[in-house]
């Protein structure tokens, strides 16, 4: 029995205090338990969460009347669980951008026609990368589609049709018609296959050169075309199971590289001037020149030391047309039998000069192989020819804003003949997942094979979770071109691998960052260069380029039909280098209308990224992480409206 003290103030029943204390007590013990239960239950990954209220629908238009939506779905209340802080930037809450003018609907900021006639004609170096003044000279308007625009035909039949609305000029139908690169047949244009030297098409064509190369035993998977056209070796090369990187200038064949990207072909604007291609070294199976009208003689060879970079050890080099099988076409060529003899004899050189050997020369193909490795070409250099020279000590991936060199990239050394420089690749399709030499070498910092392999599975189940709860149409084949803004080791394009509907530009930022911007999550102590990750994607046999996005990408608008940022906001914002607004506009001018985005991070950057997409005629919803409501990082998917520009008339 309680004993009474006078001097306690008896406010409750006898027992009462000491009763309350002892169930604020266990109260406050049960909370401490609930929440360190629920903290660790938030940590452990799961890949089966599913919101269905967040799916996006939608439809496929084949009239520009049609336009697609995001669903009615209620936007997640993701306050409670992480909120960001309130926009520092109130000129965010009303931003909403016009409408840029008709004139330019086919505006390419970095290869701009009227830009590039400030600079030097010699070499074409007007026709390489001239991007606009940071503040001065750009654009801060939405880029319009043609009227009449429509979707694209759906992925086989846009090899070989596109829309005329959509890429209104026939000049190739005229320039180009003995030679069946294209047709106009009433609203479409067709695309029959042929090329300046295979106007029987592109299939038998490649049927020669299969031939003469390996195409079908999957030793060959990726595979560059220099002055592509509309990129019909590259479209029929896909039925091989090789992916082409195509490009050709901006220049008076209108439209080119547009029409390639409006068929579903992997292309891109650039020319062999005075940069270095923006392809790492060592990273094709394959080169190919069809009448590419470069002079591979001329300036030391430079064009030809540039292809050799970019080749890895043991690939080929198929050359058609001028001057090969000269005595056959030379009064076609108009051009005299003594200039075509000397060219040949020149390219016939300088290829010995690169340790080349020449596989063969059939009809109007010759065929030349890199040596697997340089055990022998080093000891040439001193006995038989002196240039051109090995190139000094450097790194040789470096490709942004980087100029050619006569000089031969030295490979990576061997202790043997048979020994394949770098290490030798599997066969695709083993190729897209067994670690790569890059890797498996150590030439990646801070990658080492198991976080390799658990990069290759993270991404497996984030691109599940994009197709089974956050955008179903990514794997129904509603998207054929797809851009990868912060590709790290090229996981998400390896999502992809099975998918035949589906080809993945994978773009690395050329500067340096840390593995969290490309490895998501997987924790790593030490940064490394991104320009290494670019070689890894290509050993795995996808294709990519260096970008910097505070830059225009080298492409038309409209051009790609899903795009995928990780991180990429967050990594731009922690280098105050440019404005997250001109990444954003960059990003509508490269997306169809109706076109999807997929955009990962830190839930304050979305909010801000949110707030612009909106002023761009974006529909956007968030999304929660894969792995659950209480996970910071989250996931915006967004589809740019349908709209078209308007005619003066």
């Amino acid at each position: 029995m309680g004993k009474d003290f006078p001097a306690s103030p008896k406010l409750h029943a006898p027992g009462g205090d000491k009763r309350r204390n002892l169930s604020w007590i266990f109260g406050a013990g049960g909370l401490c338990f609930f929440f360190y239960i629920l903290g660790a239950w938030q940590q452990q990954p799961s890949s089966t969460v599913k919101i269905d209220t967040t799916r996006v629908h939608l439809t496929h238009c084949d009239r520009p009347e049609q336009q697609a939506a995001v669903g009615d779905a209620s936007s997640l209340d993701f306050s409670a669980h992480h909120a960001g802080g309130g926009d520092d930037d109130p000129a965010l809450l009303d931003l909403a951008f016009d409408s840029c003018a008709l004139k330019f609907s086919e505006y390419t900021p970095c290869e701009d026609i009227e830009r590039s006639l400030r600079f030097d004609r010699d070499r074409l170096i007007y026709r390489e990368r001239h991007c606009p003044a940071q503040d001065s000279e750009r654009l801060r308007c939405l880029i319009p589609a043609p009227p009449g625009y429509r979707n694209p035909f759906p992925w086989p039949k846009s090899r070989d049709f596109a829309w005329y609305a959509n890429v209104p000029h026939k000049e190739l139908t005229v320039e180009k018609a003995v030679q069946n690169w294209i047709q106009y047949e009433g609203d479409r244009f067709k695309f029959p296959g042929g090329g300046t030297m295979f106007p029987k098409g592109a299939d038998a064509y490649i049927d020669d050169i299969g031939k003469l190369v390996p195409l079908k035993d999957g030793s060959i998977r990726t595979a560059l075309d220099t002055g592509c056209g509309v990129a019909s070796f590259g479209a029929f090369l896909l039925s091989r199971n090789v992916l082409t990187m195509s490009f050709a200038p901006r220049d008076t064949h209108e439209g080119q590289v547009q029409f390639a990207l409006e068929r579903g072909v992997p292309a891109m604007l650039g020319v062999m001037a005075s940069q270095r291609l923006l392809y790492p070294a060592r990273a094709f199976d394959l080169a190919h020149c069809s009448r590419c009208l470069i002079p591979w003689k001329d300036y030391d060879g430079v064009y030809l030391a540039e292809v050799d970079r970019v080749l890895r050890p043991g690939g080929y080099w198929v050359l058609s047309g001028p001057p090969v099988n000269w005595q056959t076409h030379w009064k076609g060529w108009q051009r005299t039998q003594e200039d075509l003899l000397g060219e040949m004899t020149a390219i016939e050189e300088l290829a010995k000069a690169l340790c080349w050997k020449k596989v063969v020369e059939r009809g109007n193909l010759a065929v030349w192989r890199k040596p697997t490795n340089h055990y022998d070409c080093v000891r040439n250099r001193k006995k038989v020819y002196r240039d051109p020279p090995i190139c000094k000590a450097e790194d040789a991936d470096e490709a942004w804003y980087k100029p050619m060199q006569a000089c031969i990239t030295p490979l990576p050394a061997v202790t043997e003949r048979s020994e394949v420089s770098g290490g030798k690749l599997a066969k695709w399709p083993s190729r897209a997942t067994e670690v790569p030499p890059r890797v498996a070498t150590g030439l990646v910092p801070g990658v080492t094979p198991d976080v390799y392999e658990a990069d290759t599975k993270l991404w497996n189940e984030r691109v599940g979770y994009y197709k089974n709860s956050v955008i179903p149409p990514l794997g129904q084949g509603r998207y054929r071109n797809i851009m990868d803004m912060n590709a790290g080791l090229g996981g998400f394009a390896a999502a992809f691998a099975n998918d035949n509907r589906v080809w993945v530009m994978n773009a690395v930022p050329p500067f340096s960052s840390g593995n969290a911007d490309v490895l998501g999550e997987i924790p790593q102590q030490s940064s490394f260069m991104d320009n290494t990750t670019l070689g890894v994607i290509y050993e795995r046999g996808f294709i990519g380029v260096y970008h910097d996005w505070c830059e225009a990408f080298s492409t038309y608008p409209r051009t790609y039909d899903f795009i995928h940022a990780n991180r990429v906001f967050s990594m731009y914002r922690a280098r105050n280098k440019c404005d997250l607004v001109d990444i954003l506009l960059e990003m509508d001018r490269i997306l169809r209308p109706e076109g999807a985005v997929i955009i990962r991070d830190e839930v304050d950057v979305l909010n801000k990224v949110k707030r612009i997409a909106s002023g761009m005629k974006w529909e956007s919803r968030m999304v929660d992480h894969e792995t659950g409501p209480f996970n910071r990082e989250k996931i915006l998917v967004s589809v740019k409206s349908y709209w078209v520009g308007e005619s003066s008339g």
